[in-house]
């Protein structure tokens, strides 16, 4: 049976308040909710039963240690990951260690996985489970693995909700959806957004999710003039058009970290005819920022010996580089995966101490101009 309920307003307060070591800034306003400004991240490891072990061990860590947000998708580790979350979810709701209205769940859909391991075969699997059943047709596929069709999504969002073992997802994604402009015309594209929110909508109204959005890699970072750049202003107004002026399209992912600061430093975004930063053009939109990629894939675990200076009160290079994200203006959450129980208590460790003044991120890097 399916966990019911979603995140509230009254759950994730309740679950700050039974956090009251952590600083007072830890805590964030994600709309109606309280949500950590660190979030755990499920993307790296191998798809067998020992790392899905060590995930539960971590899910339960950051749960413990104050860090409510988790982070997921369908294709991470062959559905793995999102059934790790739901299996561990499903047993510490059981237990009374945590109830289902204290947790933001996140998971995104866009990407065709397979289940539970690589097939055999896997141009025969996606055939037999996708093409034949008439979830997807050829010319809805790009690069031969992304597909943002309605009646995929509807597909996608079904088989999450089974593998989170919840009624109810918070947060759903758009998983990097910028991938489809490397095949199709932006005309194209914008239509197939558009069709992806509307369904989107449709979604909350049933129930099934909360608020959705966009989770990008290069779609927020990159020149305006590149080929998959997004706006956050043309989407925001497609948004508009799906559901309204109470839309339901208030969250967006992106990579922030100190080797790609590009979401706060680079002005690549327009709002009324004014070039800002993405995370400042979320700001007049109206939505929430979640950073990605904190830590770079573990790359950035060692820093140059000038960042305990310039980054202090912290004891280790990885609390270092959350801290920047953490800290950043406009930034609610930074995401960090890790299935390591010893790395999330290390990394949750930093919800202990204030986040570096604005004037402080600035001083670390110098704007770039588009």
């Amino acid at each position: 049976m399916a966990i019911p309920g979603f995140a509230t307003d009254a759950g994730t307060q309740r679950y700050r308040a039974r956090h009251a070591t952590c600083h007072p800034d830890h805590f964030r306003s994600l709309r109606d909710l309280w949500v950590s400004s660190i979030g755990l991240g499920t993307y790296l490891g191998d798809p067998d039963d020992r790392t899905d072990a060590l995930y539960a061990e971590a899910i339960a860590a950051a749960l413990d240690a104050g860090c409510n947000l988790l982070d997921t998708a369908s294709n991470y580790r062959f559905q793995r990951s999102e059934r790790v979350i739901g299996a561990t979810l499903e047993r510490l709701v059981g237990d009374g260690a945590i109830a289902r209205d204290e947790v933001v769940l996140c998971t995104k859909g866009g990407y065709i996985p397979f289940d539970g391991e690589m097939p055999a075969d896997p141009g025969r699997y996606i055939i037999e489970t996708l093409f034949r059943p008439g979830l997807i047709q050829y010319d809805d596929v790009v690069a031969n693995s992304h597909v943002l069709t309605p009646r995929y999504l509807e597909h996608q969002l079904a088989v999450s909700l089974r593998n989170l073992r919840v009624e109810t997802v918070d947060i759903y994604y758009l998983h990097n959806p910028e991938q489809q402009l490397d095949e199709i015309p932006r005309e194209k594209f914008l239509a197939r957004i558009e069709a992806a929110f509307s369904l989107l909508e449709r979604k909350v109204q049933e129930g099934a999710i909360r608020l959705y959005g966009t989770a990008t890699w290069n779609g927020y970072r990159g020149n305006p003039q590149d080929r998959g750049h997004l706006s956050l202003e043309e989407l925001t107004g497609i948004a508009r058009r799906a559901g309204g002026d109470g839309h339901h399209f208030r969250v967006i992912q992106a990579p922030l970290n100190l080797a790609m600061p590009e979401i706060y430093a680079f002005k690549n975004q327009s709002v009324n005819g004014q070039a800002m930063s993405l995370l400042d053009a979320a700001a007049a939109l109206g939505l929430s920022v979640v950073a990605s990629a904190s830590l770079l894939q573990s790359q950035l675990v060692k820093l140059p010996g000038a960042m305990a200076h310039l980054i202090p009160n912290l004891r280790t290079d990885a609390q270092r580089a959350i801290q920047f994200v953490r800290s950043t203006p406009g930034v609610t959450t930074a995401l960090v995966g890790t299935k390591h129980a010893a790395h999330v208590t290390e990394n949750a460790s930093v919800a202990a101490v204030p986040p570096l003044a604005p004037e402080h991120i600035a001083e670390l890097f110098t704007p770039i101009r588009s």
